[in-house]
C-alpha cells in the first residue's frame, strides 16, 4: 500500500530501535569475559526479548493503532495506567535518546579528538537530534527506508570482521588464564537488557504500517533472530582469536579489529569502517527512535493528557511536527550524562513500562476474550501470565543494580522512584486542570 511502512523497512527500523548493531556490547565482554558475555547474550533474549516480542505480536495485531503500547494499557487497564505507561515511556526516552549522541561523539573522537573536546561534543549531539527531527518531518516511510539502508551498511564491516576472526583462530592469543580486572556480572546483564530492549517502541506508528496484523509478528520474529545473531557471532568469532577480554572498553570495536588483524591497509581500513559503522548505528537508531517516540505525545494530547497543540501534523507527510520539536528539545537537555548512568535509568523506567504492557496483555485476555487476535501467545491465560515472569525477574535484578549507581546526591533507584511518583502526581494535576 502506497504511503505505508512495509515489512522490510519495519524490520530495519526495529533492528535500529532495539540494537543499532553490536555496539554497546563491549562493556559486557569487559565485565563478564567471553563465555559470560556469550551466555548473557544467549540467555537474555530468551527471558527478555522473546517474551516481549510475543506480547508485542499479540497486542499489535489485535490493536493496530497509533500510540501502540499506550493504547493497549489504556484499553486493558484504564486511563490512569495508560497515562503512567505514556509517562514512563516518555521519561525513559529522555535518558535513552541521550545515549546515542554520546556513542556517536565517542566514535567521532577517534577521528578528531579536538572536534569533540569540551562542550563541542554536546553541540554535536544537539545537531544530531536536530537533523533527526528534520528527517522525521519527511514521514514514516522515509525513516523506514533509510533505516533498512543504514542497517545493511553498518553490519557490513562486522560480517568481514567475523569471517576474518573465524579464519584466524589464536592469532591474538596472549598469556593463558588472564583474570578479568573489573568483574561486574549484573552490570553486564543490565547492558544486555538495554541492548535487547525496544521491541514495543515500533508499535506507536501502527496506523502508518501496511497490514499491521501481519507485518508486526513477522517483523518481531525476524528482528529477534537478527539481533541475537549479530550480537553473538562477532563476539564469539573474536573470542576464537584469543584476544584478552580486558582490552574491551566502551566504543572499543575499532580497537578490537586493530588488535586481531595484521598491520597495513586492511587493518586501518577495518578500523575506519567500524568507526563509521558506529556513527551510522548511533545516528540511525536516534532517527528511528525519533519516529516512534514522537508519536506518543501526539496521541496522549489527542486524549486530553497533554496540550492540544501537540497533535498538529504536516499535511504532506502526516508527521506530528510539534511533538517532534518538543521531544527533540527535551532530549537535547539531557545530553552530558555518562553512558552507564543513562543505561541504568533507561532500563529501570522502560522496564517498568514493559511490565505494564504484560499486565495489559493479561487484562485484555480477561476483559475482552472475544477480541480478534490474528496472533495469540500460546497457552491461554496461563501462557499470557507466564511470559511476563522472566522479564519481571530481570527487572528486579536491574533494581538491585540501580541501587548501587550514584547519580548526583542520590542513586539511580531513588531518582527513578521520584520520576515514577511524579507521573502519579502529573496525572491528578491533569485531571484537576480539566484536561482529562
Amino acid at each position: 500500500m502506497k504511503g505505508k511502512v512495509t515489512l522490510w523497512p519495519l524490520v530495519g527500523a526495529v533492528y535500529l530501535i532495539v540494537a543499532g548493531g553490536p555496539f554497546g556490547l563491549e562493556d559486557i565482554v569487559g565485565s563478564s569475559g567471553y563465555l559470560g558475555a556469550i551466555l548473557i547474550l544467549l540467555i537474555t533474549p530468551l527471558i527478555w526479548s522473546l517474551p516481549t516480542a510475543l506480547m508485542v505480536s499479540e497486542l499489535s495485531s489485535a490493536i493496530p493503532e497509533d500510540g501502540g503500547y499506550y493504547r493497549w494499557v489504556t484499553r486493558g487497564m484504564g486511563r490512569f495506567w495508560g497515562f503512567q505507561e505514556g509517562w514512563l515511556s516518555l521519561t525513559g526516552s529522555i535518558f535513552d535518546m541521550a545515549i546515542y549522541p554520546t556513542l556517536f561523539v565517542s566514535y567521532l573522537s577517534r577521528f578528531a579528538p579536538a572536534l569533540v573536546a569540551g562542550h563541542r561534543g554536546i553541540l554535536i549531539g544537539v545537531v544530531m537530534i536536530a537533523a533527526c527531527a528534520v528527517w522525521n518531518m519527511l514521514g514514516a516511510c522515509a525513516v523506514g527506508r533509510s533505516s533498512l539502508a543504514t542497517t545493511v551498511l553498518l553490519l557490513a564491516p562486522f560480517v568481514v570482521l567475523t569471517v576474518y576472526a573465524v579464519s584466524h583462530t589464536g592469532v591474538s592469543a596472549g598469556p593463558p588464564g588472564v583474570p578479568l580486572r573489573h568483574v561486574d556480572i549484573l552490570a553486564g546483564l543490565l547492558v544486555a537488557m538495554w541492548n535487547y530492549m525496544g521491541w514495543d517502541n515500533s508499535t506507536t506508528i501502527a496506523g502508518e504500517v501496511d497490514r499491521p496484523q501481519w507485518t508486526y509478528p513477522w517483523a518481531m520474529a525476524i528482528g529477534v533472530v537478527l539481533v541475537a545473531l549479530t550480537y553473538v557471532l562477532p563476539i564469539g568469532a573474536v573470542a576464537m582469536t584469543g584476544l584478552d577480554p580486558n582490552r574491551w572498553t566502551t566504543g572499543g570495536w575499532p580497537d578490537v579489529a586493530r588488535a586481531i588483524m595484521p598491520g597495513g591497509l586492511a587493518r586501518e581500513g577495518m578500523f575506519v569502517a567500524l568507526i563509521v559503522a558506529g556513527m551510522l548505528g548511533s545516528l540511525g537508531t536516534l532517527n528511528a527512535l525519533t519516529l516512534v517516540y514522537s508519536r506518543l505525545p501526539a496521541v496522549m494530547a489527542d486524549d486530553g493528557f497533554l496540550p492540544r497543540g501537540l497533535v498538529r501534523r504536516t499535511r504532506r507527510t502526516n508527521a506530528p511536527w510539534v511533538s517532534i520539536l518538543v521531544c527533540a528539545t527535551a532530549w537535547a537537555l539531557c545530553l552530558g550524562l555518562n553512558f552507564s548512568k543513562l543505561v541504568m535509568l533507561d532500563v529501570l523506567l522502560t522496564g517498568l513500562s514493559i511490565l505494564l504492557e504484560f499486565a495489559a496483555l493479561v487484562a485484555l485476555r480477561l476483559r475482552e476474550p472475544q477480541l480478534e487476535r490474528p496472533y495469540r501467545v500460546p497457552g491461554g491465560l496461563s501462557g499470557a501470565v507466564a511470559i511476563g515472569l522472566p522479564p519481571l525477574a530481570l527487572l528486579i535484578l536491574a533494581v538491585v543494580r540501580n541501587n548501587a549507581e550514584p547519580v548526583g546526591p542520590m542513586n539511580a533507584l531513588q531518582l527513578g522512584c521520584l520520576i515514577v511518583l511524579a507521573g502519579v502526581g502529573c496525572y491528578f494535576v491533569a485531571r484537576r486542570g480539566g484536561s482529562v
